[in-house]
Order: C-alpha cells, then sequence, then structure tokens
C-alpha cells in the first residue's frame, strides 16, 4: 500500500503547547504522531527536551523518539528514515492519518520540500566516490538512472560528478531527487502556534523550574555514566550543557537556571522567525491560560480550513 502522500502538520516555538494539543488530536482522530524535533531523539534525554511520557502517551503510536543515544551521531537522513516508517505505518491502518508536531524546521522542510542535505552517509558518499574514481562520470549517470529512471534530467548539471553523488546519497535516503531540484515549488502551508513573548518567556521559566523538581540533574547524571562521551549535538543540548557544567562545580544552580531559560529564549525567537519566513504558516495566536482543549479545536478548526500539508517523502 503506497503511504500517505499528506499529513497534518502542526508547528511553533518551544513551550508553545504542541504535544499537549497533538496528543489530544491524534486520541481525537486516530493519528499517530511524528515528532519533528531534533532532541527529541535521543534515549534517556526525556526531562530536559519535555519528552511525552509513555503514559502520557497512551495508546497513540509515536515516531521520532529515542532513535539514537547521546554517544551517537544523527542527521536529517536519518530522522526521514523514520519519518517514512511513520507514514507506512499509517498507510497499513485504513483511516488513519499522521500528524506532524514540532518545532525543528529543518526537519519539517525536509519532509514537505525535500532537502538537498537529507541522506548525507559518509559511507555511502564514499563509495560513490570510489566508483566514480573508477569508472568515470558515466557510472555515476548510469547509477543515477538505476535508481530512478528519468531522474537524470532533474540534475541540473549532469556533468558535475559532486552533484550526481549528491543525487545518489538522496535517492538511496529518499527515492527520489529533492523537489527543490526540479521546480521552485512555494513553501508548505502549515499550522503553528504562537504566544505572546512576555507569556513565552514566563512559561519558559516555569518549564525550567519544572524540569529540576522532575529530577533532570538525576537524569544528567546516569547518562554521563552510561554514555562517558556524548555526540558534539547531545553534549549541547539546552539543559543538558548547562546541568553537565553544574555537575562539574563550574555553574552554580542559580546560574544554570538562568542560561538554560535564556538558550531556550533564543531559540523559541530562532523557530519563530524560520517559520516566518521559510513557511507559508497560519498562525494560531494562544494565551498562557488557554487550556489545551481549547487549543487543539482551534488547530483542528485550521486543519480543516486550510486541509492537510502536502508531503515530499514518499
Amino acid at each position: 500500500m503506497p503511504a500517505p502522500s499528506h499529513a497534518w502538520v502542526l508547528a511553533g516555538a518551544t513551550a508553545t503547547g504542541k504535544s499537549a494539543a497533538a496528543q489530544l488530536l491524534a486520541e481525537q482522530l486516530g493519528c499517530a504522531v511524528l515528532s519533528a524535533d531534533a532532541m527529541l531523539v535521543y534515549r534517556g534525554m526525556d526531562i530536559g527536551t519535555a519528552k511525552p511520557a509513555a503514559a502520557e502517551r497512551g495508546a497513540v503510536p509515536y515516531f521520532g523518539l529515542d532513535l539514537v543515544t547521546p554517544a551517537e551521531a544523527f542527521s536529517a537522513g536519518l530522522w526521514l528514515a523514520d519519518a517514512r516508517r511513520a507514514l507506512h505505518a499509517a498507510a497499513a491502518a485504513p483511516g488513519r492519518r499522521l500528524i506532524v508536531a514540532g518545532g525543528t524546521g529543518l526537519y519539517i522542510k525536509a519532509l514537505t520540500e525535500g532537502l538537498d542535505s537529507a541522506g548525507s552517509d559518509p559511507a555511502r558518499r564514499a563509495h560513490w566516490q570510489a566508483l566514480f574514481e573508477r569508472e568515470g562520470l558515466a557510472a555515476l549517470q548510469r547509477a543515477v538512472e538505476a535508481l530512478a529512471p528519468g531522474a537524470l534530467a532533474d540534475v541540473a548539471d549532469p556533468a558535475n560528478p559532486r552533484r550526481l553523488i549528491r543525487a545518489l546519497e538522496h535517492l538511496e535516503a529518499c527515492g527520489h531527487l529533492p523537489q527543490s531540484w526540479k521546480t521552485a515549488a512555494a513553501p508548505a502551508a502549515i499550522t503553528a502556534l504562537r504566544l505572546p513573548r512576555e507569556q513565552l518567556h514566563a512559561r519558559i521559566v516555569r518549564r525550567v523550574r519544572a524540569m529540576f523538581r522532575q529530577g533532570l540533574p538525576d537524569e544528567v547524571r546516569r547518562l554521563r555514566e552510561i554514555y562517558p562521551v556524548w555526540s558534539a549535538t547531545a553534549a549541547q543540548a539546552i539543559g543538558y550543557a548547562e546541568v553537565c557544567a553544574l555537575l562539574d562545580g563550574t555553574l552554580t544552580m542559580r546560574d544554570t537556571l538562568e542560561k538554560i531559560a535564556t538558550r531556550t529564549r533564543q531559540l523559541a525567537k530562532r523557530q519563530e522567525t524560520w517559520f516566518r519566513h521559510q513557511a507559508a504558516v497560519h498562525w494560531i495566536d494562544i494565551a498562557d491560560d488557554d487550556p489545551a482543549e481549547r487549543v487543539a479545536e482551534r488547530v483542528l478548526a485550521s486543519w480543516r480550513h486550510h486541509g492537510p500539508t502536502h508531503l515530499q517523502l514518499t
């Protein structure tokens, strides 16, 4: 059965309530949820990423969570592979549609528009480079056509071996070339949540304090015992880098809390800026005291009015 070509997408900055709304709507509509959050892919990094707990998820199938350990590197290409798994799982359940929820614009763009860098794999790149060195340009061109007949015509410079190698990497990861290589497609339309700046900042402070009450330092301590060396991305994750410094004695508790809140505010600003400039967003302006049920109702109304988002990953 072919994977669906559309999904409901809910985006926005961190701490705007995307996860709670997505969970409620998944329960109501019988959907699976694909997390589009670059930090939720790490197993064991739960409290500091505000990852939905298993008890909160209930019977809703989730994808995009717990894909690698903090010691392992991760990429948009690996996330796309799990996104493809989510799409096919949704297709296997009659009537089920996928909800994509998160604030990592790179992932949402990869899913809705295709991404030139998706699927970058050093081992596969070395394989294709070796083929070029052994057999020349024509061998790369034949490989492109073998993976996707007709795709060579969509490569802007088919005499450029670097471009052909990137095409081969992308074809192996996604099964097709990025849409941006073919047409200047308009950005995909998505629904996103937005809080007034002061209310969002206050919510961030409350979230940081709640993470410490829930035991974030203990979580970091356990993870460091299991994984003495972390990947560069995991090591710089908001909350985890600061708590590591706290445990090492280079930050005070007060400075740790302030630094986490500051970095989270900066992240939220970058996310909102990205969605304003990189996507066709239908904004839903909410208030800090809006109940999750009310937010979910407004999201569903937006989805029904504007329709689902077309996906390039099949």
